[in-house]
């Protein structure tokens, strides 16, 4: 096969249904890509950490890998104040796609109030699904970073 018929970049050809994704090979491309992320930061050039930190958020993979870390937990049935719940393949699968940094605007958080032991009540915001696909999408690239540069000792 020549230079020339290799492909170059993102698969042109992500998967359209949930369950065709294949997972493996996406925690494979997003391990990858973390592994590169801490030799940059070991080696300080920050200029790389950003360059693959922007590719792991922009890639299909990372993508995925963020919509099924808000769907596969026990929170996943709990909607915020859009009353929206990604409980469906079709519904995960459209998520994965929607997931853009271009025209992200956070929703307001959801407040319930817990009752406590003493009868006062604590309050908690839950977020809509998009805020926390959003908000685990850079947390892939920020944990490499994160756990290179923390102290040894902790």
């Amino acid at each position: 096969m020549s230079a020339a018929a290799t492909l170059a970049g993102a698969s042109p050809d992500a998967p359209t249904d949930w369950h065709a994704i294949n997972w493996h090979a996406m925690r494979r491309i997003v391990r990858r890509l973390q592994a590169r992320i801490v030799k940059a930061v070991r080696e300080g050039r920050w200029g790389k950490v950003k360059v693959l930190s922007w590719l792991l958020t922009h890639s299909f993979a990372g993508r995925a890998l963020a919509v099924l870390r808000v769907t596969q937990n026990q929170g996943c049935r709990t909607s915020g104040v859009d009353g929206d719940c990604w409980n469906t393949p079709a519904k995960k699968t459209t998520a994965v796609y929607a997931l853009q940094r271009r025209g992200y605007r956070p929703r307001p958080l959801r407040r319930v109030y817990l009752p406590k032991s003493k009868g006062a009540k604590r309050p908690l915001g839950i977020p809509p699904m998009t805020d926390r696909a959003a908000q685990a999408l850079p947390l892939r690239a920020l944990d490499p970073i994160a756990e290179t540069t923390a102290d040894r000792n902790s």
